[in-house]
């Protein structure tokens, strides 16, 4: 490994395809470059790219809930089959990943979750964006839903009553620090619940072809890789004598916004001005053995790193200024590139702490590692503490669907997300804008569809529908939960990067809740994604009562 250097630039979006699926075509470019002596560049066609490389898992699945008389759900027993596709690839973890979220934000006592890797013929599906948490999760919902439908409540009476609470155990031991009653209960009352579900009912009293629909989707994911050894990261911090710092770590910025959160860290550590810092590109010369940038936890493990390299740096120098200002050190303090004394601004400067540390040969370079503490999972036993910590939110999401042509819009997507307390509410706020329509396309619109002999027919975006301006939710709503909780994530600030895509599994139910507005016995499975063919086919299946479709007779004689 250190015959090559691995330099890596900013680059466009990754959502888990550039975790694995790209080391084939890397490795043919390698092996020409090689023959060659020639830098090469292959690019896929876009009908190759998308024939040829594996998307997220599709799953079938099984599941079988227990509901007392108060409806707390006392049992819940998941079957999950998995469609790996060819070759293993990423399909294990992945699979790990959904049985550790199968209860989604729940508390339920007694949990069977049984998962199985399915060779197909297809090429090896990957990582995407939750990681195998996002099939998990629709079980459980569309357990709940099953549920409410059979016992004619609304789901969001199961769901609020079944809410984890600190200290409930997850099914892999884990003890939870929830934020789920806070994050469902601020949603309820921020965006008045109560008052939405009135206009819904009101518009689908008058309203005879467009109902509306409403779903909450309350939703906890883990953060850190489920294997332990991966969370690990390491930093390379250099402070220039002209006051200027270089930032080395394994973070590749993919547009999520890392380098500027790594930037953040070091002149917070330093109280520099954020102009001093460069953020250096991601090699393996400078950084070996890196993690993924995944998991949401790039920043976390990253950001400590570079955080407990700054410190070593901040302590040298403080030293310095102790011996030339002949205090304790103790009594040293930087603060907007300034030395002060016991809180007391002194005529030291940051350039003048450096000159001076340089010259007494101080080391102004630190290379620092992090591991995630207390974190350990027993596979043969199937407990443990596998994640640092859970990110908690509520989604209130609104649709209303055209009865007559099975066409519909995403009216509202209104959410309670538990930040901790956000770094950068700007980059945060993008991340979960995005990844709520991402989830959104998932659940709604991006239907993958392959032929009896393994072939795929969506393969061009004529035949695979993405989201585009048009799909995006007419009003998007973000409330930050601030929480001063302590926690493992670096300054507090709880990861983004895939909990807001598992909000868009609360459309697909809106949208099955306006189809039963227009046709209460309507025939809905439990299939996603719910495109306009389906939501038209379960509009009419079985038909519905004419009398409750057709307007009252005309009069009119020409009629």
């Amino acid at each position: 490994m250190h015959q090559i250097d691995v330099d890596v630039t900013r680059l466009g979006g990754g959502f888990g395809g550039k975790e694995d699926q790209a080391n084939m075509w890397a490795s043919l470019c390698a092996l020409a470059a090689h023959i060659l002596k020639k830098p090469v560049k292959y690019a896929l066609h876009r009908l190759e790219d998308m024939a040829m490389t594996g998307k997220r898992h599709p799953y079938s699945s099984d599941f079988k809930l227990g509901l007392d008389k108060d409806l707390k759900m006392v049992a819940y027993e998941a079957t999950f089959y998995q469609n790996a596709g060819a070759a293993a690839d990423l399909s294990p973890a992945v699979l790990e990943r959904t049985l550790f979220h199968c209860t989604n934000s729940y508390f339920i006592p007694n949990v069977t979750a049984t998962a199985y890797s399915c060779r197909t013929h297809l090429p090896p599906n990957t990582a995407f964006r939750g990681f195998g948490g996002p099939q998990g999760m629709f079980v459980i919902e569309a357990a709940i839903a099953k549920a409410a439908e059979e016992l004619g409540i609304d789901a969001s009476v199961i769901q609020a009553k079944n809410l984890q609470q600190t200290g409930d155990e997850f099914p892999y031991g884990q003890k939870a620090q929830s934020e789920a009653h806070a994050c469902w209960n601020k949603a309820e009352e921020l965006y008045e619940l109560g008052e939405i579900r009135n206009k819904i009912a009101s518009s689908n009293t008058v309203n005879l072809l467009n109902k509306k629909g409403i779903a909450l989707m309350p939703i906890c994911f883990g953060i850190s890789f489920t294997n332990t050894r991966m969370n690990q990261a390491r930093a390379l911090v250099h402070v220039y004598t002209d006051g200027s710092v270089g930032v080395s770590t394994g973070a590749v910025e993919m547009g999520q916004g890392v380098n500027t959160k790594m930037l953040q860290v070091a002149a917070h550590v330093f109280s520099i001005d954020p102009k001093r810092v460069k953020i250096q590109s991601t090699s393996t010369y400078r950084i070996a053995n890196t993690s993924p940038s995944a998991a949401s936890a790039t920043a976390d493990l990253n950001g400590k790193a570079v955080e407990i390299a700054c410190l070593a740096i901040r302590d040298r120098l403080k030293a310095v200024a102790a011996d030339e200002l002949a205090v304790d050190r103790h009594a040293i303090s930087l603060k907007d590139e300034w030395v002060y004394v016991n809180g007391q601004q002194t005529d030291w400067d940051w350039n003048r702490l450096l000159i001076a540390a340089y010259a007494q040969r101080v080391s102004l370079s630190e290379h620092a590692h992090y591991a995630t503490p207390d974190i350990h999972y027993d596979k043969t036993l199937e407990k443990g503490h596998p994640f640092a910590y859970h990110v908690y939110g509520t989604a209130i999401v609104e649709v209303t669907v055209d009865c007559l042509r099975g066409t519909y819009e995403i009216d509202a997507v209104k959410v309670v997300h538990d930040f901790g307390t956000s770094m950068n509410p700007l980059i945060d706020r993008g991340q979960i804008e995005g990844g709520i329509v991402q989830g959104i396309g998932w659940m709604t619109m991006e239907e993958v569809v392959f032929d009896k002999a393994g072939r795929l027919r969506s393969n061009a975006l004529s035949t695979y529908k993405v989201p585009d301006i048009y799909a995006v939710p007419k009003e998007i709503a973000i409330e930050p939960l601030k929480t001063e909780a302590e926690n493992l994530a670096i300054f507090r600030s709880k990861a983004v990067g895939e909990p807001p895509l598992l909000y868009g599994i609360a459309a697909y139910f809106a949208l099955r809740n306006a189809i039963l507005a227009f046709n209460p016995s309507a025939n809905i499975p439990f299939d996603a994604p719910m495109t306009p063919e389906k939501v038209l086919m379960a509009l009419y299946n079985p038909l519905p009562a004419p009398c409750s479709l057709l307007p009252a007779p005309c009069q009119d004689s020409n009629s």
